[in-house]
């Protein structure tokens, strides 16, 4: 996904502001072997490409001076409550480097899963993104959690995520985070227990 940049050549909070009034968002962009660089973008161009799930978890190609460059959005500010972005910043990347990012989870299959199909179950989705560490060239856009062979009761945890090669999930200590699990719907039991208690009788 690409995007268009400005250098800044005015800093500060009232330039800043000012800045934001004529429809331009304030940024910087960071890493690799230059310097720190202070830039403009569009703000409604801006606010749209945040939108897409891609430009928070994809390599962008930002374009500045005629020159372009891969990059990584690390942090948006936006207005307590008006639809405004304050503030933008960008890690430059190449092949070498590696990078902690959090990736969204897509979920398929759960419409043919048995514990939808036949059991009734609630699909409870904890997580709805992973971090991983990789290369920032090997970082994928998403990752795909099958929900297809889930049975009433089952339980889908970081550990079982397929993640590309030279892709690893960052855990932080913890070993047994958990994506998703098939609830039986309430009530169950106690139909149930109310059949073998009728047949009991």
């Amino acid at each position: 996904m690409e995007f268009i940049a400005f250098e800044r050549a005015k800093q500060g909070t009232g330039a800043s502001r000012r800045l934001r009034n004529t429809g331009r968002t304030p940024a910087i962009v960071f890493g690799g072997s230059s310097e720190p660089k202070n830039i403009e973008i569009d703000h409604n161009a801006l606010w749209f490409a945040l939108k897409k799930e891609t430009f928070h978890s994809s390599i962008l190609e930002m374009e500045l001076d005629g020159t372009k460059e891969k990059v990584l959005l690390r942090d948006v500010q936006y207005h307590p409550f008006k639809q405004l972005v304050l503030h933008v910043d960008f890690q430059r990347v190449d092949e070498k480097t590696r990078v902690h990012k959090k990736v969204p989870l897509h979920f398929e299959g759960e419409e043919t899963s048995s514990a939808v199909k036949i059991d009734k179950c609630l699909i409870n989705r904890v997580m709805t993104e992973v971090e991983v560490e990789c290369l920032a060239t090997n970082l994928p856009e998403n990752i795909t959690v099958d929900l297809s062979t889930l049975t009433k009761g089952d339980t889908i945890h970081v550990r079982d995520l397929k993640l590309p090669a030279g892709t690893k999930a960052v855990m932080h200590g913890r070993t047994n985070l958990t994506v998703v699990t098939a609830v039986a719907p309430r009530g169950a039991a106690v139909v149930v227990n109310a059949a073998d208690a009728a047949s009991a009788e």
